[in-house]
C-alpha cells in the first residue's frame, strides 16, 4: 500500500504494540527517553503511538519508531540534525515532545522550523472529526475508527522525497522498494555522526541530479528509474520544477495532472506522491494492489476487484477516500479484521 512497507514477519509485533503503550511506559524503564527541547500539543484526538507505528522496524540509522521514540535525520536550513519525537500525553490530551541533536546546532529560528516540520510530518494540527463524522454510516469504517481513534497519517518532510520514493516503488514489491530506498539514502544521503553512530538523511536534489547511472544501479535501481530521478532532480536544481509550490494548489486533480506531465510519472505515482508528500487525502491510488486487497478484505469477502471497481467503490468515502484507505492499511497491519 501507499504509506509503508508491509512486512509479514512484523505482523505479530504490530499486534503486540497495540496496547496503547507510550514512551513513558516503555522508554523510561530502559533509560531511553531524552530530555525534550520543546513540546507540542496536537489537535485531539491524537494517538502518537498508533500513528508512528507505521515506522516500526525501519532502519535505525535512517528512520524508525522504537521503544516509543521516532527518530529521523532532517535537513533544517541546510543543517542535518537528528530529531527524536515521543509522546507523554494521552489521546484526548496529547503532548508531543521533541529533542534535536546535536543540541547546539540550530538557532532559535531553526528550532522553530524543526518543530513546524515535525508538526507537518505528523499532521498533528489536523482535525479528524470531519472524517469521523463522514464515516458514521459506513459500519465497517466506523468500527475501525473506534479501534484506531486518533490515528493521523504521516507525510514525508518534502514532496521531493515522496516523489522519488514513489518512482522507486513502481512495479516492484514494497519490501524490495524499501531496501532500494535505504541503499540510496546510505549511498547518497547526508551523513550525521553522533556519539560514534552514523545516521543518514535523505539525498538532496543537487546530489541526485549529478548521480550517474552506475550509482543508481549500485542501489538496485533500473537505468530507466535512475534517469527519471536524475531528470526530476535536475529540473528542481534548474528551477524549472518547484514541487513544494504544489502545496498552494487548492485542487488535488490539478496537481496530479501536472505531475503526470513529468517524464516517468504516471497516475499511480502521482496519486501516491500527493498522498504522502502533500497529505491530500482525497487522492486514491486505485491501481495499487494493496489498496484493492484491503477493500476486498474488509468489504468484499476477499473477492478480487479491478482498479476501476476500487475507484468506484471509494466514491462512498467522498473527499476522505485516501484517509479511509489508510485506515484499512493500518487495521490490516495491526491484525484488526472486519467487524
Amino acid at each position: 500500500m501507499s504509506w509503508a512497507t508491509r512486512n509479514d514477519k512484523r505482523h505479530e509485533r504490530w499486534k503486540n504494540l497495540t496496547t496503547g503503550t507510550t514512551a513513558k511506559q516503555t522508554g523510561y524503564c530502559f533509560g531511553l527517553i531524552p530530555v525534550p527541547d520543546t513540546c507540542l500539543h496536537p489537535q485531539p484526538p491524537y494517538n502518537f503511538h498508533l500513528s508512528a507505528m507505521i515506522f516500526s522496524g525501519g532502519d535505525p540509522q535512517i528512520r524508525t519508531y522504537e521503544n516509543g521514540i521516532f527518530r529521523q535525520v532532517l535537513d533544517i536550513e541546510g543543517t542535518a540534525v537528528l530529531a527524536e519525537v515521543f509522546s507523554r500525553g494521552s489521546t484526548d490530551a496529547p503532548e508531543l515532545c521533541i529533542t534535536i541533536n546535536p543540541d547546539n546546532t540550530l538557532s532559535g529560528t531553526g528550532r522553530n522550523k524543526a518543530s513546524n516540520l515535525i508538526s507537518s510530518m505528523f499532521n498533528i494540527n489536523e482535525d479528524l472529526s470531519p472524517f469521523y463524522q463522514a464515516m458514521e454510516k459506513d459500519r465497517t469504517m466506523a468500527s475501525l475508527i473506534r479501534r484506531l481513534r486518533g490515528v493521523k497519517s504521516p507525510s514525508t518532510p518534502t514532496v521531493y522525497e515522496a516523489l522519488v520514493d514513489s518512482i522507486i516503488e513502481q512495479q516492484i514489491s514494497f519490501k524490495a522498494a524499501r531496501s532500494i530506498e535505504n541503499r540510496l539514502i546510505r549511498a547518497f544521503g547526508t551523513r550525521l555522526m553522533l556519539k560514534d553512530k552514523v545516521y543518514y538523511g535523505y539525498p538532496t536534489p543537487s546530489t541526485l541530479a549529478e548521480t550517474a547511472d552506475p550509482g543508481f544501479r549500485s542501489c538496485g535501481l533500473t537505468r530507466r528509474k535512475g534517469e527519471y530521478i536524475r531528470g526530476i532532480s535536475q529540473q528542481i536544481v534548474g528551477a524549472s520544477l518547484d514541487l513544494e509550490n504544489f502545496r498552494t494548489y487548492p485542487d488535488t486533480e490539478m496537481i496530479i495532472r501536472e505531475l503526470t506531465r513529468i517524464r516517468g510519472i504516471g497516475q499511480w505515482t502521482a496519486e501516491l506522491t500527493v498522498l504522502r508528500g502533500l497529505h491530500r487525502t482525497d487522492a486514491f491510488p486505485a491501481d495499487d494492489i494493496g489498496v484493492r486487497r484491503f477493500i476486498a478484505q474488509f468489504y468484499m469477502n476477499h473477492k478480487d476487484i479491478s482498479p476501476r471497481q476500487a475507484r468506484s467503490f471509494a466514491e462512498r468515502w467522498g473527499p476522505w477516500k485516501g484517509y479511509a484507505a489508510y485506515y484499512l492499511e493500518i487495521a490490516d497491519m495491526l491484525g484488526i479484521g472486519p467487524h
